[in-house]
């Protein structure tokens, strides 16, 4: 397995709909075996094909419902559902951040229940429904895949502070990417009990 570098906002890969995944073989098992080493070696809780360069319909994901039970999995061609959505965000509850938009976190209204259906890496049905953090990582993974970041939905003044950032730190062209450091040390692949960029650490998943 392999940790690849993080595309950061800019980069075209990440403002282009994905393409929907046709093969479920050795290639698509490799790249979501990556996919999950990236992801706990960045600290996140989700990550999208595109977010390291690959335009394919694909995410992984590992991280709490609002009950604090922790869910993990892959889900490939997602369709999305949601209950509706809130447009005007608590900044003390509804803050979200993104590896492709590193080190910076904005409140985002979102619905608090999302449901996923799609396919495994092996091409077996899935269909997956939870409520807060994990409704949260369906609709902005599902976002990515569409070429959305979760910036766009963002309102107010916290549309208005992240159009600045991006602007000061230059994330309006290609070519922009991060990759995950993780201690000499640690035992590789790197596993799910590496932290989160939060500090959390992840509970025993749910049955």
């Amino acid at each position: 397995m392999t940790i690849h570098a993080i595309r950061i906002a800019g980069d075209p890969v990440l403002h282009t709909p994905t393409r929907e995944v046709v093969e479920f073989d050795a290639a698509l098992a490799e790249l979501t075996a990556d996919m999950f080493e990236t992801m706990y070696a960045a600290g996140g809780v989700g990550l999208a094909a595109n977010q390291i360069g690959v335009d394919l319909r694909v995410f992984v994901y590992d991280c709490p419902d609002a009950d604090d039970v922790w869910h993990a999995g892959v889900v490939v061609n997602p369709r999305l559902e949601t209950s509706e959505i809130v447009p005007s965000p608590d900044p003390e509850k509804d803050g979200e951040g993104c590896l492709s938009v590193p080190f910076e976190s904005y409140p985002t209204g979102r619905a608090a229940w999302a449901k996923v259906v799609g396919s495994d890496a092996t091409g077996t049905p899935v269909e997956v429904a939870g409520t807060g953090t994990l409704a949260r990582c369906f609709q902005h993974e599902t976002g990515h895949l569409d070429g959305h970041l979760y910036l766009e939905a963002l309102v107010g003044e916290y549309a208005e502070a992240a159009r600045k950032m991006i602007e000061e730190r230059h994330w309006t062209v290609p070519g922009n990417s991060w990759l995950p450091e993780v201690p000499e040390d640690t035992p590789r692949p790197v596993g799910r009990d590496f932290p989160t960029k939060s500090g959390r650490v992840r509970r025993p998943l749910a049955d």
